[in-house]
């Protein structure tokens, strides 16, 4: 069971989707933005072990900014966040962890070999800018924990992926996120010549693993394109 503490933190997440990012709410609430990410990120206030929590005063100013009844802010023991939280501080951009089961519509992807999760990640516009350059737009950034050892030695088990979820359709070579059935794959994607069309073949770069064709009987869908890997290096 969920803390009203942690209950607080889930709200503030979902008045940030509602009132379109974390900065506008502290607009809103007439509050420091910086203060809103410490008790986002339960960052610790003084001690480690002394997490910034949030008050009553503020719970209440946060419920008329976003015009929701007296005690919304302490409502609800399983909240679901299921939007973009464009910003927890003014020109920052958060970049949330893929959602597995949303994803599917039903069950939850499976992703085997994956090492744990990645959250998410704050940035700021310029890194997007500078890094990021070609994307189909912010709010369809997300992180993926990399999984498996198919892709080796382009990324290892653990390792982030920035992946373009507004990219559904594989239509040219690249590497993409995508799911057959109900298990997801981080592979190439190419289109062979095969009799009087083509068939979609999926390429690992570990050379241990065979391709494998993709055609029109299987239940086979784009959830991304890769844009970055980042490949971690153990010491």
């Amino acid at each position: 069971m969920k803390t009203n503490d942690e209950i607080r933190r889930l709200r503030l997440l979902k008045a940030a989707e509602i009132a379109g990012s974390m900065a506008k709410l502290a607009e809103l609430a007439d509050c420091n933005p910086v203060y809103l990410s410490q008790i986002k990120n339960m960052t610790p206030r003084g001690t480690r072990k002394t997490p910034t929590l949030m008050g009553d005063e503020l719970a209440r100013k946060i419920e008329i900014a976003i015009k929701k009844p007296r005690g919304w802010m302490d409502e609800g023991s399983d909240i679901e966040i299921t939007g973009f939280a464009a910003a927890t501080l003014p020109g920052e951009i958060e970049i949330p962890q893929f959602d597995v089961r949303g994803s599917m519509g039903h069950g939850k992807l499976l992703l085997d070999g994956q090492p744990g999760i990645i959250r998410n990640w704050n940035v700021d516009e310029e890194w997007v800018n500078s890094n990021v350059p070609k994307h189909t737009g912010l709010k369809n950034l997300c992180i993926v924990t990399g999984f498996g050892d198919s892709m080796l030695p382009m990324f290892n088990p653990g390792d982030p992926l920035l992946v373009d979820c507004g990219v559904t359709e594989a239509d040219h070579d690249a590497v993409y996120f995508f799911r057959v059935n109900d298990h997801g794959y981080i592979k190439r994607l190419q289109r062979i010549p095969k009799g009087p069309g083509t068939v979609m073949r999926a390429k690992s770069k570990n050379p241990d693993y065979d391709s494998f064709d993709i055609d029109e009987t299987m239940d086979f869908q784009v959830l991304g394109k890769v844009l970055i890997v980042w490949r971690s290096e153990r010491f």
